[in-house]
C-alpha cells in the first residue's frame, strides 16, 4: 500500500520520505548545492554523480577494455560495443539503435 499521497499529482508513495523529495519536482526546491560550482539538485544522489565531473572520477570499469566511466549507466551503454546488443528498435522500419537517442534521432 501506498498511503503517502502527494497533494499536487496524487502519485502514492510508501515513505514519508519518497513524498517529501518526489514534492521537490513540484516545489522547484533544490536543496543540495555543489560547493565548487554552485548547481543545485533536488536529490543528493544527483549531486553526488555531478560531484564526478569536476573530481574526474571514473569507478566504473569496462571488463572486455578497461575503459572508466563515470557512471554506471554509461558502461552500460558503453558495453553494448562490445556485445553488438541494440535493444531500441524503430517501428516503422526496424531498424535497431544501442542508444534510445539515436533511435530518436532517427
Amino acid at each position: 500500500d501506498k498511503p503517502y499521497k502527494c497533494p499536487d499529482c496524487r502519485k502514492g508513495f510508501g515513505h514519508s520520505s519518497a513524498l517529501v523529495t518526489h514534492r521537490r519536482i513540484h516545489t522547484g526546491e533544490k536543496p543540495y548545492q555543489c560547493a565548487d560550482c554552485g548547481k543545485s539538485f533536488n536529490v543528493v544522489s544527483n549531486l553526488v554523480r555531478h560531484r564526478q565531473s569536476h573530481t574526474g572520477e571514473k569507478p566504473y570499469k569496462c571488463p572486455d577494455c578497461g575503459r572508466h566511466c563515470s557512471q554506471r549507466s554509461h558502461l552500460v551503454t558503453h558495453r553494448r560495443l562490445h556485445t553488438g546488443e541494440h535493444p531500441y528498435p524503430c517501428r516503422e522500419c526496424g531498424k535497431s539503435f544501442n542508444v534510445s537517442s539515436d533511435l530518436i534521432k532517427h
